[in-house]
């Protein structure tokens, strides 16, 4: 075990791996079982630092791969994958059985319930809430030639919401505090504001004419 800048060590569970070149926040916990710094391909820990911010819970079966950067108080379920070089932010957390494919950038106060599927170059602003079940996708064309090169993750702006088992296409962008129902398949840019349903996926009304509270108008995340 090999812990770079910072002497502190995470408490940990039985058979948890920790591999070279980790940077640790004070107060970190792995449960039973975590990897930390899991190599990608033939590119060794000591090439990609990994870091992981004061007060991670990261619960059991959890894979982190290399080169990841992950901040304060972050907390993940059981059996997430996380693979290599991607921004996390602050306050966020991950449910179990999902996935998060390399170079993603999640923002501050993210919440990703259990079993979402994020593809490499996806991007979620703060705040974002994705329910469980939901899929991304990043390949316009599976398989088609030089698809390698063409990869687009969706976007999806601060505050906006995600339905359960829910869609989305590569490119697509999801603006500012919309809301996507659940079971959506998103083929298009949604409208700030805007709540889509359906497949494919269409406005069907305004966050702001939604029959809830003023409370929750002040809160994007929720």
């Amino acid at each position: 075990m090999t812990l770079s800048l910072r002497e502190a060590l995470p408490a940990m569970g039985p058979g948890v791996v920790i591999h070279p070149q980790i940077t640790w926040g004070d107060g970190c916990v792995l449960g039973p079982f975590v990897i930390v710094g899991e190599p990608c391909g033939t590119v060794e820990p000591i090439e990609l630092p990994t870091t992981i911010g004061r007060g991670a819970v990261i619960r059991s079966h959890t894979v982190i791969y290399c080169g990841n950067r992950i901040g304060p108080d972050f907390r993940s379920g059981h059996g997430v994958l996380i693979r290599e070089c991607n921004e996390i932010g602050a306050s966020v957390s991950i449910g179990s059985g999902s996935v998060i494919e390399h170079h993603v950038q999640i923002g501050d106060r993210v919440r990703l319930h259990s079993n979402t599927f994020i593809p490499e170059y996806s991007v979620l602003e703060e705040d974002c809430w994705i329910g469980p079940n939901v899929v991304f996708t990043n390949a316009k064309y599976p398989r088609s030639p030089r698809v390698k090169e063409q990869l687009q993750g969706p976007h999806v702006a601060r505050g906006a919401k995600i339905g359960a088992n829910a869609t989305v296409l590569p490119g697509v962008r999801i603006g500012e505090g919309a809301l996507v129902g659940a079971g959506s398949v998103v083929t298009r840019d949604v409208p700030p504001g805007a709540v889509v349903a359906g497949n494919p996926a269409r406005v069907i009304n305004r966050i702001n004419d939604l029959p809830y509270g003023e409370s929750n108008h002040d809160d994007p995340a929720r």
